[in-house]
């Protein structure tokens, strides 16, 4: 039969937003709620493929040890076992690949606008408020205590996109060192030099804005040096496509080209470029093959602010106007 395909059916999925300073029952139910599907992704390639706990805190303290004593207390509040120290250490983790385009609007105030696309039951769908270390934070939670991106009481702001490279070597999960960054940096100097130093186990590219307007992004890889560009766009490849099959599926260099295009375009307001990522190309829908947008966020480091977006609903928040609640959104939905 001919016509147009049927319309795929839209997901229901529930975002929460809560606010704890000091892990503790919020963190704990989020933890339940998660483990058994952590803990699978966690054993996929077998337990033995995982490094052991000793490794795990020797790595920790070596690298990150200001989050040595967060870390220490959600294991204490996830029950203290061994399998669960070792997956929240985030040390050479089980490898996982995800979308996104992200860019930063400097004309005006200043802000970064991001799409997160991933399938639907590989996110938590959890914002965090918390001042685990003194310094608030409000983030996209991953991997129960990583970061996919947010902002922190200094007008820090960082979001992560996959870089589209296949390697994998001794490192960190991108997510928790973005949780480094914000927990210790004030400045997209700073977080530059974090990521300079903390080694990661895949490749990403890491936007970075501060208060001050200063922006960048940092090319990381498990193979080679750290490169900082002082671009305004990443999508899911670095300078060049290396994966041509994954660029083919996730149209990296076509989302990289029309972000250029909407940010060269005068005529163009901060408004109407953040509506942009509401549609194709940025705006995806292929969510059974884990390339669908879960969320847009714009964060204003100037109020500390974030808004989450999706065709239907809006939610905004900040640092210091920060209000729990749960929304449903049901994913592909545009009426």
């Amino acid at each position: 039969m001919g016509g147009s395909p049927p319309p795929r059916p839209a997901i229901p999925f529930r975002f929460r937003w809560r606010r704890e300073d000091q892990p503790g029952p919020t963190w704990r139910a989020l933890f339940e709620r998660t483990w058994a599907s952590y803990s699978k992704w966690f054993l996929k390639d077998g337990d033995e493929q995982r490094p052991d706990l000793a490794t795990c805190r020797e790595q920790l303290d070596r690298h990150m040890p200001e989050l040595v004593p967060i870390w220490e207390s959600l294991v204490e509040v996830a029950g203290s076992s061994d399998q669960a120290a070792r997956m929240l250490s985030l040390y050479c983790p089980t490898p996982y690949l995800t979308g996104c385009s992200q860019a930063v609007w400097s004309r005006g105030e200043p802000f970064l606008v991001r799409n997160y696309d991933y399938h639907p039951g590989a996110c938590e769908g959890m914002f965090l408020h918390s001042r685990w270390s003194g310094t608030s934070t409000l983030v996209a939670s991953d991997c129960l205590w990583g970061v996919l991106d947010g902002v922190n009481e200094h007008g820090l702001v960082v979001s992560l996109a996959f870089g589209g490279r296949k390697q994998v070597g001794p490192g960190f999960g991108i997510p928790l060192i973005l949780r480094y960054v914000l927990e210790t940096s004030r400045t997209t100097s700073q977080a530059i030099a974090v990521l300079e130093r903390v080694p990661s186990h895949m490749s990403y590219n890491v936007s970075l804005l501060d208060a001050s307007g200063d922006r960048a992004v940092a090319v990381v890889a498990p193979d080679r040096s750290t490169l900082i560009l002082r671009e305004d766009v990443a999508t899911n490849h670095q300078r060049q496509v290396e994966w041509s099959r994954y660029d083919q599926f996730t149209r990296s260099a076509e989302r990289e080209s029309h972000l250029g295009k909407l940010l060269a375009d005068a005529k163009l307001s901060g408004e109407d470029f953040v509506e942009r990522f509401l549609r194709p190309p940025l705006y995806n829908t292929r969510y059974e093959r884990a390339f669908g947008t879960l969320y847009t966020a714009v964060y204003r480091p100037l109020g500390c602010s974030a808004q989450y977006l999706w065709p239907t609903h809006s939610v905004r928040q900040s640092i210091e106007a920060f209000e729990p609640s749960d929304l449903v959104i049901r994913l592909g939905n545009r009426d």
